[in-house]
């Protein structure tokens, strides 16, 4: 009989085998994430506004990987010498502050109102609701919790405000720690989202890109929140409608509205659902990549330079790395930098220089649609200059030394 490693001969007495047994796949991921991150740097969150501009960019993989080992895109983005601007001043921060918490003062009267008002005018009114304490240890215990309170208040009836409940959902492989500004429970059971935002409302109207930054954060929520009632019987319905509480024009009173966010959710749930898993582009990195920013900035732009960025002008607004990935894109002449649309009119032509070089003729398939559109508008506007060149040509009457007979004898 053959021997295999760990087996004893016969007769003699069995000896253990001091092999480690191999790590679960979800413990290895946790430790190569830290090892990205780096052993003594603390995980940053990854929140709903931060999943709701990946879902808006989901072909970037450098994103995708910083965001899921919660690596600070900020320090990075300093230590890599392209500091951005990106976030909410101190003020701003201490104005939402003190804004939300007039809005859930008094155990959310006021809050309730709006809700019943522009969510659900059919319901009784509101003369108290339940606030269940939510406090627990951890993310995953805070989000125990408000499993429990949820499905609790679905079965009681009645109001019930959950101030900031903590939701989980996967992204990627990686789980993401949700913390919305309030979730509702109505009398028949039903969820709804509340946002409650700085930026005022003037004549009942917000700021449309705010608004619509503001309904992409509450789909997040939304997201997060269905996956919570998958799992009670009967499922509770997580309505599609979410409230925005804004100041009145340019007081510090609550109004609110009503946002419709099916759209948003839909294509929230697809992009984030055709994100690389986070195991696999972890996989494809060089051994030893970390992205510590107190590491040298040589090794620090070669680690994020070892993962493809998919930059454009919207990360701006949305990414703090996106001054040091557009330094990038413009040293490669990468026509991202232009705008999605035009990047996705252009094919396969990636670079400036190859389009330029398809619009001369010297390279690219004429049958490629983006190729002859080039062609031709390389055309149109060769001959766009040279009429204007022609036109701008002094005539030869408008110059006094040259005699009546040469003007006459000139075509």
């Amino acid at each position: 009989m053959s021997e295999f490693h760990g087996s004893a001969s016969r007769g003699s007495a069995p000896r253990p085998d001091r092999t480690p047994p191999p790590p679960t796949r979800a413990k290895g991921l946790r430790h190569r994430l830290a090892e990205l991150r780096g052993p003594d740097v603390p995980a940053k969150a990854l929140d709903a506004r931060a999943l709701a501009a990946l879902a808006a960019n989901p072909g970037c993989a450098r994103r995708a990987i910083l965001d899921g080992a919660g690596v600070d895109k900020a320090r990075l983005a300093t230590a890599l010498g392209a500091p951005s601007g990106f976030g909410q001043s101190q003020f701003a921060l201490t104005r939402g502050n003190a804004f939300e918490a007039r809005v859930k003062a008094d155990g959310g009267a006021e809050l309730l109102r709006l809700v019943h008002a522009r969510l659900d005018p059919g319901a009784e009114p509101p003369a108290g609701a339940a606030v269940p304490d939510l406090t627990a240890h951890g993310p995953e215990g805070r989000t125990a919790r408000t499993a429990l309170a949820l499905r609790e208040a679905t079965r009681a009836g009645g109001w019930t405000l959950l101030d900031h409940p903590m939701l989980a959902l996967e992204v990627a492989g990686s789980p993401a720690f949700l913390e919305p500004d309030a979730v509702v429970v109505h009398p028949d059971g039903g969820w709804s989202v509340v946002e409650i935002k700085s930026f005022p409302m003037v004549d009942g109207a917000a700021d449309p890109a705010k608004a619509g930054a503001a309904a992409r954060q509450a789909a997040v929520y939304v997201l997060a929140l269905e996956q919570v009632a998958a799992r009670l019987d009967p499922v509770p319905e997580v309505r599609h409608q979410v409230l925005l509480v804004c100041p009145k024009d340019f007081s510090n009173l609550p109004a609110g509205s009503a946002v419709d966010i099916r759209k948003q959710r839909a294509v929230t749930a697809r992009q984030l659902a055709r994100l690389t898993r986070i195991e696999e582009l972890a996989d494809t990195l060089p051994e030893g990549t970390c992205f510590a920013p107190d590491r040298p900035a040589e090794e620090l732009t070669a680690a994020v330079e070892a993962v493809p960025a998919a930059y454009a002008p919207e990360c701006l607004s949305a990414c703090e790395l996106a001054f040091h990935c557009r330094e990038r894109a413009r040293a490669a002449g990468a026509v991202t930098r232009l705008g999605r649309p035009l990047r996705a009119e252009l094919g396969g032509l990636a670079t400036v220089a190859e389009v330029l070089s398809a619009a001369r003729g010297m390279s690219g398939d004429p049958a490629d649609p983006a190729v002859a559109a080039l062609r031709r508008a390389a055309a149109l506007r060769a001959e766009a200059l040279r009429t204007a060149a022609e036109r701008a040509a002094p005539h030869p009457a408008d110059d006094p030394s040259v005699s009546a007979g040469e003007v006459r004898a000139c075509p």
